[in-house]
């Protein structure tokens, strides 16, 4: 009886070593990363990664809904700060705050997945973990980015911009024009802008809370949206109009005649080649996409940052108007590729994944070997951004009304699997 009694102690024992173990190990990364001078440089002060790591925050609040989680975010965060200002001497900046709040949400949710058991842990490890992941991402991203333009050194912003001036209006040069003379309208989108990861945890985090372990499908395709975009700026690299212009941009655009007889060829420029497509624009679409069904006010929030993305895309002159074209069928064709709940086999998501794939492909044909063509007149250009984002919002549409019925199904028969 003895042994029998001993046996599920001694269990116990082992599991909380393990558990203790691993939030020891958690924690010793955390420090290790807060106290590295390099990585305080080069990321905790970087506006994007620095929201990346704070977005953290959010998927903490939105599956806890804590006061004790936020107090002991503000005390693991202020613990931080003093370390490396106090103890290393690194020198202040901004943004690292958001990176310390990050770090110490970081910690609070893992050890919170670490600690917790059954059903409970699943939905902290389906929180934690992307989130973790996504900071990666952001991580990794100017390590590909700089290998592109090792690896292109020439670029093909004119044939972009000769589709723009094809439209007979040069949005970036009229937008970039809006921002100089509208700096609060400028800050705004800036803001939005760089806050991109807090809607994506947002949107995530939420939909987590609601479908549980099938919500993982909105972080993938988020987390894909970077490196197969990276694929594609490889295809046709290009820095924005701003970089091609410099000076000259946004207050003195060339005359259309000029751009209609302007020599297309590949050039040789320094600069991010981030231009085709706008990733921006695909990551605010996939946010908004998929905050179908969430609360009103996450609605709302989705669609600001979609709205005032747009604007930014085009007023800071990172991107031609085409970039935002192609941007849907891109979208489009990530959605359906991490839309795994539904059978590839099925028509919803197989043809969402084809129209977007050859759609954003056919558009980089096009744009290669046969943009003159545009010129011939205007309707062309206008007919197919027409053809290219309805026929998306069509697809986008079906694949979802799709997996909104295929989830309620499988739920059924996981339930009764469970209980046979």
């Amino acid at each position: 009886m003895s042994n029998q009694a001993n046996q599920p102690t001694g269990s116990v024992i082992r599991k909380d070593a393990i558990k203790l173990s691993l939030t020891s190990v958690l924690f010793a990364v955390i420090l290790a990363l807060a106290l590295n001078r390099d990585f305080y440089t080069d990321s905790m002060t970087s506006a994007f990664l620095s929201l990346a790591l704070a977005s953290a925050l959010i998927i903490l609040v939105m599956l806890r809904r804590s006061w004790f989680d936020l107090l002991w975010v503000a005390t693991g965060a202020l613990f931080l700060a003093v370390l490396d200002y106090r103890v290393m001497g690194f020198h202040p900046l901004f943004m690292a705050g958001f990176s310390f709040v990050g770090l110490a949400a970081l910690a609070v949710l893992g050890t919170h997945t670490i600690w917790a058991e059954g059903d409970e842990r699943k939905l902290l490890l389906y929180g934690f973990l992307p989130a973790v992941l996504f900071v990666g991402s952001e991580y990794m991203a100017s390590t590909l980015l700089d290998i592109t333009e090792k690896l292109h050194p020439k670029t093909f912003d004119l044939f972009l911009y000769s589709f723009d001036g094809s439209l007979r209006v040069q949005f970036s040069f009229l937008m970039g024009q809006f921002f100089w003379t509208h700096l609060w309208v400028r800050f705004a989108c800036l803001v939005i802008y760089i806050a991109l990861p807090l809607p994506l945890a947002l949107v995530y985090a939420a939909q987590l809370r609601q479908k549980k372990e099938a919500a993982f499908a909105v972080m993938l395709a988020f987390l894909v949206t970077g490196p197969v975009g990276v694929l594609f700026y490889n295809m046709m690299p290009a820095i924005g109009p701003r970089a091609l212009f410099g000076t000259s941009y946004p207050f003195h655009p060339p005359a259309i005649a000029d751009i209609m007889r302007m020599n297309v060829v590949p050039i040789l420029r320094t600069g991010v080649r981030n231009a085709m497509p706008s990733l921006h624009t695909a990551w605010v679409l996939l946010v908004w996409w998929n905050s179908k069904g969430l609360a009103r006010w996450i609605r709302a929030i989705a669609m600001l940052f979609v709205i005032l993305t747009i604007m930014a895309t085009l007023g800071t002159g990172e991107h031609y108007f085409v970039d935002l074209v192609v941007a849907f069928p891109f979208a489009l064709m990530v959605q359906a590729l991490c839309t795994y709940s539904l059978p590839f086999g099925s028509g919803a998501r197989r043809t969402a994944f084809l129209f977007g794939t050859f759609g954003t492909l056919l558009w980089m044909a096009v744009l290669s070997f046969s943009v003159g063509t545009f010129w011939i007149s205007p309707i062309l250009p206008w007919a197919m951004i027409v053809a290219t984002v309805a026929p998306t919002i069509l697809f986008w549409n079906r694949l979802m009304a799709a997996e909104m019925q295929e989830l309620p199904v499988k739920a059924r028969a996981a339930a009764a699997s469970s209980t046979a």
